[in-house]
């Protein structure tokens, strides 16, 4: 096929060549309707706002803009089939979950997943059959289901219509996925791979492998993560023979927009374009970057850039190295203080800070001057930092985080509930979930039975700085459970 051809960011470019004009959405007319103030900040973005059809495509689609943009996305990353969709994997895979086990079918889940899909499971009402993750006790780290994992879960639940696995991790962490295909496709089910922090895989062979060359039946991919494209971008990539692709489409329309955003469309067209045409040396130079971030942030006192202890027989099978974790936790300081600290003093962000760790995600945007300023600034915290005792975070076992699900999490976040004090809440089932953010993962699922453990470990968190965004109560003082 011709990737020097992007269709839908070439139909963009025409539109505003020709000087096209609508009596249709956005109001704004491309900016002209805009407050100055906003158009000021907001103005070539508003510029590039057009309506899908008829707009930048006619009525009746005649031009197969996305249809084309999809097709050179599938061929770029040796996919069968692509969809783009425009509210980002979260819904991705959630349609993916629906389209392979909706009405009364199960999944087994790595109990590490996401927030987005424990949603899938109370739209669903899917019934999830956990896998619980292998466990760093030493670090209170998570790693992907092994292989073996996935096999025990399906002779416990022969039932179950497909599994979905969560690899890369948000920590850069990935699952043996062709030996987990092989368990899969041995029952004749599919694996769902949510690939959220994947989409720049399939274009270098020094990153992990990605999952449509590993056997995978469907991947979802945010291009906004790992790629170049805006917030919210993904895509679907499917093949083989075990997921009904009319289905899956029904499914992600069912949960999509009516009105997509063509700049979410053209950005990925545009980096699926560059990626062909210049990707591998564009990831060969942030493959560099990030061994000379690795080494220069390793040579601060009491950081620990994180490798080796990430991979192994109990570990995990594979790592981006462009994702760059360290452990903190010498310096007696948590995550979210030096994040923190970042932010305020040096204008730098952190995608991801926890009790311990702090995660500086790279890509082929970096180079020596975007790591030299992260180095200086993390330098620089170090030498004003106070030792100081770490904070008394309550971290439960592994056994004591895996929690026994007692209804479907659909029954249990619609059904009768009721808000308690949270020390009351050991010994209740769920009716919300309670998710430290990032990356994500939930600590209390809907439909689980809470402990005391688990209640501990949040409150102490919460007083150390961790953000739970999910619940009713974002202080956590309650929570909500299932009426009794």
């Amino acid at each position: 096929m011709d990737h020097s051809r992007a269709p839908m960011l070439d139909a963009l470019a025409d539109y505003q060549r020709l000087g096209r004009y609508g009596f249709t959405p956005p109001g704004h007319r491309q900016g002209r309707g805009a407050d100055p103030r906003v158009a000021e900040v907001l103005g070539p973005a508003m510029r590039a706002d057009v309506l899908a059809g008829p707009g930048l495509d006619d009525r009746l689609a005649r031009g197969k803009l996305l249809g084309s943009a999809e097709e050179l996305m599938a061929d770029a990353v040796g996919a069968e089939l692509a969809f783009f969709s425009t509210c980002g994997s979260s819904l991705s895979v959630k349609a993916a979950m629906m389209a392979v086990a909706g009405g009364d079918g199960g999944l087994i889940l790595g109990r590490d997943s996401h927030k987005s899909i424990v949603a899938g499971l109370v739209f669903s009402g899917v019934q999830p059959y956990w896998i619980t993750p292998r466990w760093d006790a030493e670090r209170h780290f998570s790693h992907p289901p092994s292989p073996q994992q996935v096999e025990r879960a399906w002779e416990l639940h022969p039932e179950a219509a497909g599994a979905l696995i969560v690899s890369p991790s948000p920590y850069g962490t990935c699952a043996d996925i062709a030996a987990i295909a092989e368990v899969c496709h041995a029952r004749g089910k599919p694996l769902i791979i949510d690939e959220a922090w994947g989409a720049h895989l399939p274009f270098h062979a020094d990153l992990p492998t990605w999952a449509m060359d590993a056997g995978a039946d469907v991947c979802v991919v945010s291009v906004h993560k790992m790629g170049a494209g805006f917030e919210q971008g993904s895509v679907f990539h499917v093949q083989g023979d075990l997921v009904d692709r009319d289905r899956l489409k029904l499914c992600a329309d069912l949960l999509m927009t009516t009105s997509p955003n063509v700049l979410l469309y053209s950005a990925m067209d545009g980096w699926r374009r560059q990626m062909v045409e210049q990707g591998h040396e564009l990831l060969d130079a942030a493959l560099e970057t990030a061994r000379y971030a690795r080494r220069n942030l390793s040579a601060i006192p009491g950081i620990s850039v994180m490798e080796d202890e990430l991979l192994g027989v109990e570990a995990s099978h594979d790592l981006d190295r462009l994702q760059v974790l360290m452990d903190v936790s010498a310096t007696g300081a948590t995550g979210y203080e030096i994040a923190d600290w970042l932010r305020e003093n040096r204008r730098i962000d952190l995608g991801l800070s926890d009790h311990r760790r702090i995660l500086a995600t790279l890509s082929m945007a970096d180079d020596k001057t975007t790591i030299d300023a992260l180095v200086d600034g993390l330098a620089a915290w170090r030498v004003q930092a106070k030792q100081a005792a770490p904070p008394d975070i309550r971290l439960p076992s592994p056994r004591d985080l895996e929690l026994e699900t007692i209804m479907l999490p659909r029954d249990a976040f619609f059904g009768p509930c009721e808000t308690v004090p949270i020390d009351e809440a050991p010994g209740r089932i769920a009716a919300e979930q309670v998710t430290p953010y990032p990356p994500g993962i939930p600590v209390i699922v809907p439909g689980e039975l809470i402990d005391v453990a688990v209640v501990e470990y949040l409150k102490s968190g919460v007083e150390a700085g961790m953000n739970v965004p999910d619940p009713a109560d974002s202080t956590l003082a309650t929570l909500r459970v299932v009426a009794l």
